[in-house]
Parts: C-alpha cells; structure tokens; sequence
C-alpha cells in the first residue's frame, strides 16, 4: 500500500533515468519508493539509503559487490536486483517492483492463520532462500515486510545482500535487522549462515500461527535478551490441537543452537513439503482461537552487535526473567499454591506427555494429546523428567519460620556475597577480559604483524584463509569483526590472511568456432584477447587454432586470453602453362605446389606444335595448396588435302579454299580481267590445316 507523505525525493529525477513517482514505505535502513525507468519505461521499486549509510564510502563499496551478487540471483521467489548507482549524496538500488501487500498487512489484517494457508504462504518463501543459500547468500533480515505478495498471487523475498552490506562495512558495532526474528548467534556477534535464516523463518511461522511473536518486550534488549537465553515453545500452547508436526516443525527451525536446526532452506523445504502432504484435512484446517488478535508489530531496531554478550546471560538472581507463562524459571523452588497449579496446568497441558495422579485434578476428563513426530516426542519425554524433578523438588509450603537474627545474618552474608560479585564483575567488565575494546585495523600487515597489534590491545586472534583480488598472498584482508567494531576482550577476532586472487582453470577453446570460444569465456568470466587470423591448410576459416594462456592455465576472473583464428587455406595463383612442352608445364604447375593432370585426349591446334600445351583448366585465378589443374596436349595441326581450282572462277575458289581452312593469296595477271583461275600452288597435295594457298588469276 502506498503512503501518500510530503518527501522531498517524491518527484525527483534520480541519476537522470528513475523518475520518482511516491513513496511506498520507510524502514531502519532507507527509503522505498515507487518509480519509472525511463530508459526502459516500466516501473520499478527505488531503494533509496539513508545519508548516514550513504556517507560510507566503505559500506558503498560493499553494497556494490553485494548488489552485484545479488543480480545474479535468478529466482521465481527471490526479489530481482536490477541497478545501483550514486547520484550525487544520493545512494540507491533499484529493484523489482511488486505491486501487492506485505506478509505484515497479511498478518496485522487476518491474526492467527489456519495451518493450511499459513504453509502455503511460508512455502515460496523457503524455496527462495533454499535457493539463495545454494548460490551462497544469506539473508540476515528475513522478517514478513520482506516477504511480498504480489496481486496476481507471486510470493517473493527481497533485500538480499543489503543486511549483510551494513553489518560488514560499518564501523559502529551495530546490528541492523528486525530485533523479533533475529537469531541467537547474530545477537552474539557470531557469524551468520543459512541457518539463522531458518531460525528467522521459523519466528514468522510462529506468529502467523498464532497470531502473535513468540517473545515480547518493552525494549529490544528485553526481545534480544529472550532469543539468547529463551526457547520458542510449541505454537500448540497457543492454538490447541494444532498437529504435532507443525509444533515440532516450529521447533526444529528455531532451535537455539545453529547445530540443531535444519541446514539451510533446502532442507527446511522437504520436510515443510513432506509435512504438508501428510496432515489431514482436518489438522491443515483448523481454525485458531477467536482470542488470538493480530500480532505486535515490531520495526527494525538497531541493537549493538554483542560487544557485551555477558548482558545477555541470565544473572545470578533475575528480578524479571522472560520465560512464557506456565514455566519455572530457574533456581525457582518455593511455590505458593497458585504458581503450584499453574506448573500443572503446563504440565497437562505439555503434548504427549501422561497426565500425573493428582489430589487437585477433580477427576476432570482432559481430551488425547494430538500425535507429534519423532524429534518433537523426544522433547516432550525430556520436558516429562524435567517437570516430575520439579515437582519432586516443590515444599508443599513456605519457609516463614525460623530464628530472626539467624535470618539476619544470612541477609548480611547475602549481601556481602553480592558486593564481593559485584566488584569482581565490575573488574571483569571495566578493566578484565571482559573490558570492551574496539577491534585495530590490521589490513595489510603480515599475520605475525596483525597478531602483535591485536595482542597488544588484549585480543587473542585465530586465522582463516580467504581469496582476494588486490592484498597479496600472505597478508591480512581484514578482520572479523571489522576494525573499529567494540568488543569484549575475550571474544576472538578472526584475522582474514589472502591468499591471494583465486585462480580458475582456463577452458579449451581450439577447435570451435570463435563465436563458441567468446560464450565459453563469457561463462568462465574471462576476457577476449587479441583476436589474430592466419591461414591454414587443415582448419576452416573462423576456427580457433590456438590459444594464450593455454588451456588450464590458472587464472583469476577476468584475465583477456589472446586467440589465433584460421582464415582457411592459403589461395594459390594457378600459372598459365599454354604454349609449354608438356614437361615444362607440368614442372611449373608442380612448383606452384599445385597438381598437374593431363588430359588422356589431344586435339589439332592449327597455332601450336604438337606436343606443347594447347590449353589448361582452370586458366587463371586461385586454387588451394594440392589443387588440380588440367592440361590439353596439342597434336598440331590437321592434314588436310588441297583439290585444284584451276579454271574456276577465282570468288568461288577463294571461297572453297577457305572454307577448308586455308588462308588465300590471289595473283592477278593482267588485271585479272577474266577472274579466271590459271594456276594454283599448291595443287593436289596434304597440307597443314592453315596453310597458304596462292591463286594465279587472268
């Protein structure tokens, strides 16, 4: 839904191209606004940050390469990256825009979800990050105003890479993120992985099961502080007879520790799937609970990044631990009657578990447990040990007797136990291991250099190996956390040592085309060299002969690989051998490193000796190296008989002798008034074809 506010950005033309049309929402991190590409004319969803992630030069360079990545993330149910850019003060991404609402309106709208819809509705969500974790992103903010819903029904999650940007560049030690979703280990300041994806999801589960968010507090440290310490129960408690599946299902994603969730979306998605396909109609159906509303709405919050994880371990005596109605909290052993019946309510009301003998029952008849699977049944027998314990452990009343100066000096003793902790946490925390201290920038000194630094400070420092494209191998990148970032001495600091460029086995590129090799390098993310064509007797033209580097050469992304293309054979210039002896002939054909052939027939040349070359094909023009030229052998010219004209009219014997093909010579006597023909030479004879005959004519 689009929010009609004043903006000064409303209306604006950004980086010349997005033509920004109105707002649609306002988070922790930027803007949203709806916009025209102009180039392309289609509307589009413009990021637009706030100046103070804007002003980063630092966290820029990251959004860049994070953005990069992410618009290589091709996927139905994934939100499509399509620009990113800086116009000025101005930093923005640009990304597909989805006309539609949010899984937050579905669930302020609607409350608590029926099983069915809610599965159907988390399904895509978990096949797009499933997707993503393949290609190797996490998330980090997967909450429902991330999740969209498109009007024609699509389901899609966006803002990958923009959570991980802003936790690796900035140097305040904070945490950007939705403080109601947020994993354990993220509160920690430990590493994320696809796991604390799984964990977020299994929240938004929650709640749209329920209708509310499995921990609430009046500040984030209080939600924060939950998530560390406190464990999600079974989405049952609030909506009875929900299946026992879906319980454990819950469960199983938001375990507090990463090694017991699901690995990644991936795995998460089969057993949804399988879950799906095996509840009943009646299980995906059931209606929850008219009491349940829609749930507390909570915006992102910026949280600092543990730089004191003890605060966010239970203290000695808490004065109002966060554990859910119906639990104990620990170290609590004296009960009155009321806090009595409600550990019994919990426990007849934990799944799976055989309702104890018991004095305050009533003899009241409670309905079967619904069926849970196999991990959900081991923590119900598990929970059943717990809670016998308790009750074992439960007075049946309160210590109110008793001497008054005894209790008296237990208070005193109390009380300096208490001072005595307190000095020494406030040494542990002020002055100790656990004295916050912000982490020095190590880049590009050598490890033994980066350690000096760190254990100068009071850090101890383990190492990883990481690939980079500019550090050379053997220095350090960086660190994790980032320099500058506050933490505890005791927390480790993880040096990143390059080991240089990552190098890529060249791929083969002779014998294709040069089309096929420029697909290939496009593939690999190499670069097309110099492109040099030759000729060549065996390969056709455009095929790559060669190529530099060789192939599986190493070679990091981007390196240009120089190409040697066949123009085809070299053409030949077929000499002109007319006129030669035959062996002559045949010597310069052969020369010119072509093949002669002659020709079985020979033929009467009037012109030339018998013997040479009357003719040759082809004449002229160009044939490759071993092509054929054929050759004609003359056998002279023709014998022909010459009969006599003598007393004829000299016109008709000129015109007989030259239709035989001879060439006429007429001597007039006396003018050759008769035009009769006296003499003729020669005269009755062979001649050769061509020959002069001479008329004498009076």
């Amino acid at each position: 839904m689009q929010e009609h506010v004043s903006d000064p950005v409303a209306g604006t033309l950004v980086d010349n191209r997005y033509a920004v049309i109105s707002r649609l929402a306002r988070g922790g991190m930027s803007t949203v606004y709806l916009a025209v590409d102009q180039r392309l004319d289609r509307e589009v969803a413009l990021k637009v940050l706030h100046p103070h992630l804007a002003a980063d030069e630092n966290f820029l360079g990251r959004l860049g390469r994070e953005a990069k990545a992410a618009a290589r993330l091709s996927h139905p149910h994934v939100v499509g990256v399509l620009d990113q850019g800086n116009d000025g003060t101005t930093a923005y991404l640009v990304m597909e825009y989805i006309k539609g609402h949010t899984l937050r309106d579905v669930i302020r709208d609607r409350g608590a979800l029926p099983p069915r819809l809610a599965l159907a509705l988390i399904d895509p969500v978990v096949e797009g990050l499933g997707a993503a974790h393949a290609a190797g992103f996490i998330h980090r903010d997967v909450k429902p105003e991330n999740v969209l819903i498109a009007d024609d029904g699509r389901i899609k999650i966006g803002d990958f890479g923009l959570a991980r940007a802003v936790t690796s560049s900035t140097s305040t030690g904070a945490l950007i993120g939705t403080v109601a979703y947020i994993s354990p280990e993220l509160v920690l300041g430990k590493p994320a992985d696809a796991r604390s994806d799984v964990y977020s999801v299994g929240i938004m589960l929650y709640e749209m099961l329920t209708g509310r968010q499995p921990f609430e507090g009046e500040v984030p440290i209080q939600v924060a502080y939950q998530h560390v310490n406190g464990t999600v129960g079974p989405p049952s408690d609030q909506v009875p007879g929900l299946a026992g599946e879906v319980d454990e299902l819950v469960q199983w994603c938001t375990a507090n520790d990463p090694e017991n969730r699901p690995v990644d979306g991936n795995a998460l998605l089969q057993e949804l799937r399988h879950i799906r396909t095996h509840l009943t109609d009646a299980e995906l159906d059931l209606l929850p609970p008219a009491a349940v509303g829609p749930a507390s709405q909570h915006h992102t919050e910026v949280l600092a990044r543990a730089s004191n994880p003890t605060t966010l371990l239970p203290p000695s005596r808490p004065a109002a631990p966060p554990y859910p109605p119906g639990h104990l909290t620990p170290g609590q052993h004296t009960v009155d009657e009321g806090q009595a019946h409600t550990a019994r309510v919990a426990y007849h009301q934990r799944p799976g578990l055989a309702l104890p003998d018991d004095d305050d029952s009533d003899g009241e008849w409670s309905p079967p447990p619904p069926r849970l699977g196999k991990r959900a049944q081991r923590r119900a027998d598990k929970e059943d040990e717990k809670l016998r314990a308790v009750a074992a452990a439960t007075p049946v009343r309160t210590l109110r007797e008793g001497n008054p100066r005894r209790r008296g000096v237990l208070w005193v003793l109390v009380l300096i136990l208490a001072a005595l902790l307190a000095t020494g946490a406030g040494w542990f925390f002020g002055m100790g291991p656990g004295a916050a201290a912000a982490v020095p920038a190590v880049a590009n000194k050598t490890v033994a250099q980066a350690q000096q630094v760190l254990s100068g400070v009071g850090f101890r420092s383990t190492t990883s190996d990481v690939f980079d494209d500019e550090v050379p191998s053997g220095l350090v990148v960086g660190s994790e956390p980032a320099a500058g970032t506050e933490i505890r001495k005791f927390q480790p600091v993880s040096l990143l040592v390059s080991k240089g460029p990552q190098l890529f086995p060249l791929p083969n590129l002779t014998g294709g085309t040069l089309d096929q090799a420029k697909s290939s390098l496009n593939a690999a993310q190499m670069a097309l060299g110099t492109v040099a064509e030759k000729f060549d007797e065996d390969a056709e033209a455009g095929i790559v002969l060669s190529q530099d580097p060789a192939a599986g050469t190493p070679a990091r992304h981007g390196t240009p690989v120089a190409l040697a293309v066949s123009k085809g054979p070299q053409p030949i210039a077929v000499p002109s051998v007319i006129g030669k002896s035959e062996d002559d002939a045949v010597a310069a054909i052969e020369a010119a490193g072509l093949t002669a052939r002659v020709a079985p027939d020979e033929v009467f040349v009037r012109n030339v000796p018998e013997g040479d070359v009357a003719s040759q094909s082809p004449a002229n023009g160009t044939l490759t190296r071993g092509g054929t030229v054929t050759l004609t052998i003359s056998k002279g010219p023709r014998m022909v008989n010459v009969p006599s004209y003598i007393g004829k009219q000299a016109s008709e014997a000129r015109k007989a002798l030259e239709a035989l093909g001879f060439q006429v010579r007429v001597n007039n006597i006396l003018g050759g008034f008769f035009g009769t023909v006296r003499d003729q030479s020669p005269v009755d004879r062979e001649v050769p074809e061509g020959s002069v005959v001479t008329i004498t004519v009076v």
